[in-house]
């Protein structure tokens, strides 16, 4: 009763910067430290200088990004609802609610990771994997998506619904743990079980066991929450009301639509990029990764914020809606920016840091890395507004501005670019794409308020 009342204290009377950084803080910490641990397999493959075990792993990192869009359809979409739910004050809904988002997650994971296995050789071939990196990439493939794939999906799933109940420290310290464990796991697995030539395959393993001990602990936390009336799991036949358990999907298809398209952009960049050469192929993996920093950084701070937002719009306090969206806004920009200079100054030397003997690549990506880092207020601006929409349980407005980013603006420009200007335009496309998308979304942002939410004042 004590967690439930800290709980609701944190959505209604904190104060909201101290709100936002209580949800937000151990978030953008779990993010990096995911980021962290996807960026370690990059470094340390990158330390046996081998061109196209990096490529390998780059041509996964889309796939992998899509295995966790599944998380965002039961974590994103479950916990968006269960936040509004308990500002309705309907705690037992929401706990259907709950264990029903696990439920969707397991099922779909496991669907997805069979699937990798069976068709391994199709979809290697469709990433654009050649005789050289087939077998590092296929190898990489088996260890995190098919093996690796539900506790990780499971991990994060159950993160989201910690969260939706006020829970973000220990939603964060089971994501960190388990990031903290693959990165000592790396080195250990990759030069010293495995042969010379099998690195990959060590990477891929250490980050499968990782996100299993990571899973364990949430299934262990979930079960020593029994006094929270939200927290636990119902009889498969105890479902949610029909209409909730479209309002899971209503919100969360659309997210995991748009992540499925944020991945195909990225396909598409590791595609473009092979068609020039193998270390260009190799240094935009490298700079893929090296941008998610702030990029991760602006997703915790909106992860942190979307409960928050979510439960004020349901209880209708939008006074206090409003000062959380203005306040998580304000930091995430501040951050971008600060990434920004970081990144413009020391380009060269991040390059270097992840890949040894390559000059070639790190001369590449530090070119690209100081052109694809200016976009990052943008597209922190761009997903900020996903967010708020996913909060509302506005679900299709989410994909609308979704599915306009990737396949209207962002990748026919990487495409018009790409034609245009060569390799240069590759790297510039994000920039260009996601002016647009900004517009667009504060131009449609501002004609929701003043229609719906001012309607209700």
């Amino acid at each position: 009763m004590a967690e439930e009342q800290k709980n609701t204290e944190l959505f209604e009377t904190m104060p909201v910067a101290r709100a936002v950084n209580t949800m937000a803080v151990p978030t953008v910490i779990s993010q990096l430290i995911v980021l962290i641990y996807n960026i370690a397999d990059t470094f340390f493959i990158g330390r046996t200088g081998n061109a196209a075990m990096v490529g390998g792993a780059t041509l996964i990192l889309p796939v992998f990004n899509i295995s966790l869009s599944i998380s965002g359809l039961a974590g994103i979409g479950g916990g968006a609802l269960v936040s509004r739910l308990l500002g309705r004050k309907r705690p037992e809904e929401a706990r259907r609610v709950f264990s029903l988002s696990i439920t969707i997650s397991v099922l779909v994971s496991s669907l997805f990771a069979l699937g990798v296995l069976l068709f391994n050789g199709p979809l290697m071939r469709a990433l654009g994997a050649d005789e050289e990196n087939f077998r590092y990439a296929s190898s990489y493939a088996f260890f995190v998506i098919t093996l690796g794939g539900v506790p990780t999906v499971l991990s994060n799933t159950l993160a989201a619904l910690l969260r939706s109940v006020g829970e973000s420290k220990k939603a964060g310290f089971g994501i960190t743990m388990g990031g903290v464990i693959n990165i000592a796991l790396d080195p250990l697995f990759m030069f010293v079980l495995m042969p010379a030539g099998k690195e990959i395959t060590g990477a891929g393993a250490a980050t499968c066991l990782s996100n299993c001990i990571a899973c364990g602990y949430f299934i262990l936390t979930i079960a020593r929450m029994r006094d929270n009336p939200v927290v636990r799991l119902c009889r498969l036949t105890d479902l949610p009301e029909r209409e909730n358990i479209a309002g899971i999907f209503t919100v969360g298809l659309p997210s995991a639509i748009a992540t499925l398209l944020f991945d195909l952009d990225y396909v598409v960049i590791d595609r473009l990029m092979s068609g020039y050469s193998g270390d260009a192929l190799a240094a935009v993996g490298i700079v893929l990764k090296a941008e998610r920093l702030p990029l991760n950084v602006g997703i915790g701070i909106c992860q942190g914020m979307m409960p928050i937002i979510a439960y004020n719009y349901s209880s209708g306090n939008f006074k206090r809606m409003r000062e959380t969206k203005r306040y998580s806004m304000l930091l995430g920009l501040a951050c971008a920016a600060v990434s920004i200079a970081l990144y413009e100054l020391f380009a060269g030397q991040i390059m270097a840091f992840f890949i040894k003997d390559a000059p070639n690549v790190v001369k590449l990506g530090t070119g690209f890395l100081r052109a694809r880092v200016l976009a990052t207020p943008l597209m922190f601006l761009s997903f900020f507004h996903v967010y708020l929409f996913n909060g509302f349980g506005k679900g299709k407005y989410a994909l609308f501005l979704g599915v306009t980013r990737w396949l209207v603006f962002n990748i026919p420009m990487l495409l018009f670019l790409n034609w245009l200007v060569g390799i240069q335009g590759i790297v510039w496309s994000q920039l260009c794409a996601d002016v647009l998308t900004v517009a667009l979304s504060v131009a449609l942002y501002g004609w929701y308020e003043r229609r719906y939410i001012q309607a209700e004042i």
